[in-house]
């Protein structure tokens, strides 16, 4: 597979956590429904449909709020695949002794069966069954191991030079981050992006599965969120990858990209109960060296 360049995004500069943000390729999505809605097919914020024209029903776009052990997720019931994955980490609560070797990625029930991931989708796909929250951030017990293999968790990622390797890292990368921050806040999820066709911007992506059923996303980001218990700021840094093998002697920061850049395309509000100036957050990568250590994730599974 031909080696892979940063996608179509401005790297972020030191100062991006409060710059503005930088135009986007891609209009933006309809923002995500509420997660507190009682009824996931309600619009967002809206107090009743009880108007002339949903009588008979709200058609949506419906995006189910799923809550787990170890993350929360909202799926997007068109794509088949995640919206977004957050999880909070500590240096505590990614201890514990589960052992992924017995959990099975299985089919999420709560997803009605129209618009559900389903296993046969992946079989001979050439993709890889991609976790958006790692089985490694799940170590508590057999049962939050067990969810992060929900297709629901999951999206279709290149296997070699991909989620074999340069994903596996970064995700390894966001787990270290612990050990620099008390709290890691990170969202993981699928991208859409546009490729250039003559004089023309278009997306185009693969549908697995037969009949067609799963989007294969183009690339996939990482926003994080991380705070010192002894600081009153908190360090932000965002990364999107294209969903290809990368050599990995690719620098992490040729990924790192401004956080309202992936809001844009993704269509997608990321910790906006925290405010983007100066003294209040900063980059990352100004914090913490921002590099990925290659099989270091493949050493701690065995121990060495």
């Amino acid at each position: 597979m031909t080696k892979s360049s940063a996608p179509p995004m401005q790297p972020a500069s030191a100062s991006a956590a409060h710059a503005p943000a930088p135009a986007a390729q891609v209009p933006p999505q309809a923002p995500l429904a509420r997660v507190q809605q009682l009824d996931r097919r309600q619009p967002a914020d809206s107090g009743s449909t009880d108007n002339e024209f949903l009588v008979y029903g709200y058609p949506g776009p419906v995006s189910d709020f799923l809550l787990r052990s170890r993350y929360a997720a909202s799926y997007n019931r068109a794509l088949r695949n995640p919206n977004w994955v957050a999880e909070h980490l500590t240096r505590d609560n990614l201890k514990g002794s589960a052992d992924r070797s017995s959990s099975e990625f299985k089919e999420d029930a709560q997803i009605p069966g129209p618009f559900r991931a389903l296993l046969k989708d992946y079989y001979r796909s050439g993709y890889d069954r991609g976790h958006m929250c790692p089985a490694a951030d799940a170590k508590k017990d057999t049962e939050s191991m067990n969810e992060t293999f929900l297709l629901t968790n999951i999206a279709p990622q290149v296997g070699k030079g991909f989620n074999r390797n340069y994903w596996a890292s970064l995700e390894n990368f966001v787990r270290d981050l612990t050990k620099s921050f008390d709290d890691v806040y990170c969202i993981s999820g699928p991208l859409y992006l546009p490729v250039r066709d003559g004089d023309k911007w278009v997306v185009k992506y693969e549908v697995v599965g037969n009949p067609p059923n799963v989007a294969v996303p183009t690339h996939f980001f990482k926003v994080i969120l991380a705070k010192r218990a002894s600081e009153s700021s908190f360090a932000i840094g965002a990364f999107a990858l294209p969903n290809a093998e990368i050599d990995n002697a690719t620098p992490l920061d040729s990924f790192n990209v401004p956080i309202e850049t992936i809001e844009k395309a993704a269509g997608l509000q990321f910790f906006d109960k925290v405010q983007r100036k100066a003294g209040v957050v900063a980059p990352l990568c100004s914090k913490i060296k921002c590099s990925l250590e290659h099989d270091a994730w493949k050493r701690k599974r065995d121990g060495k």
